[in-house]
């Protein structure tokens, strides 16, 4: 069984993957570093992987569209999984180096505008040195011969290359989480938990006024609340939008299964990308007016009638 992650090694995306393997006790997978999420999800579907985790949300810079756009390429793929990850920065260098020492540092360009005030107040002098990835410049300090002494990194990429923490949680926003969704072939659905999230890609059939108000009323008439919708470009063309959307509730609900039929019936196109257990585990709240029950009854008084 093999998982793939963006790599390289030790990235808050390993990180993830951990964390999911943990919580359903298979950590004897193996894990494999990739170069992109694209390259990721290709493999899962080319049957080269059990699945991947990548990210898809960020608290402070909303959706990551890299994978927003990868998830559509792939019809057979569906997030089957989802995990939340603080993303917290450690100050790593080789034993035995001081802060003292220190006239250059290394990290990928958001790490380094995600750490700027705790780096004017404790290096001001020190120069920047950009990395390809966070993991990457500790690995590059621990194993190779480089003009920088410390690396602004993951805890688990300075464990991982055997660095001194020097300064923890250096990040200027404490609260800044990244999500991130386990992805695998169309297999059974996890069964419904009452606190769960429906992921779909929902193109509007024309680009006229009110489009996107009808797709959007398809969940509101039915009491479905949306916790994250955000447009990215078809690349058909200027002015031709897709939209991700992350609804609370699992396609099994009644609920949520009539308001995706509402919008495969006006949609252009609509791609279902999986109903998984929410990380935070919050039991979605739903109007009496909407629960199975309801249903049930509506359509046991519609079924009389028919006769």
């Amino acid at each position: 069984m093999s998982f793939g992650y963006l790599g390289p090694e030790a990235t808050f995306t390993e990180a993830a993957l951990i964390q999911l393997l943990t919580a359903h006790d298979r950590m004897d997978a193996v894990r494999t570093p990739m170069r992109s999420a694209d390259a990721a999800l290709a493999a899962v579907a080319a049957g080269e992987l059990t699945g991947a985790v990548v990210p898809i949300e960020n608290s402070l810079e909303g959706g990551v569209p890299a994978t927003l756009d990868a998830l559509t390429q792939h019809d057979e793929l569906q997030i089957v999984a989802e995990t939340v990850v603080r993303v917290r920065f450690v100050l790593a260098a080789k034993p035995g180096t001081e802060l003292a020492d220190v006239t250059a540092f290394s990290t990928h360009p958001h790490a380094e505008a995600q750490t700027r005030a705790w780096l004017s107040e404790n290096l001001a002098a020190a120069h920047y040195i950009p990395a390809a990835s966070t993991a990457a410049a500790a690995r590059d300090l621990a194993e190779s011969d480089v003009d920088y002494q410390v690396a602004i990194c993951p805890a688990l990429a300075a464990e991982r290359y055997g660095l001194t923490v020097l300064a923890d949680d250096i990040g200027d926003r404490k609260d800044a989480d990244t999500r991130f969704v386990l992805v695998s072939t169309k297999r059974e659905l996890p069964e419904p938990t009452g606190a769960d999230k429906t992921t779909l890609v929902a193109a509007l059939a024309s680009d006229r006024a009110g489009a996107l108000l009808e797709l959007l009323e398809q969940f509101s008439t039915r009491g479905v609340n949306l916790s994250r919708i955000e447009s990215r470009p078809t690349g058909d063309g200027l002015g031709l939008y897709q939209f991700s959307i992350d609804a609370q509730g699992h396609v099994a609900e009644p609920r949520m299964a009539e308001a995706l039929t509402g919008v495969h019936r006006i949609a252009r196109r609509l791609q279902f990308l999986g109903s998984y257990p929410s990380a935070d585990g919050e039991k979605v709240i739903v109007d009496p007016d909407m629960t199975a029950q309801a249903f049930t009854a509506a359509h046991e008084w519609l079924a009389a009638i028919r006769g």
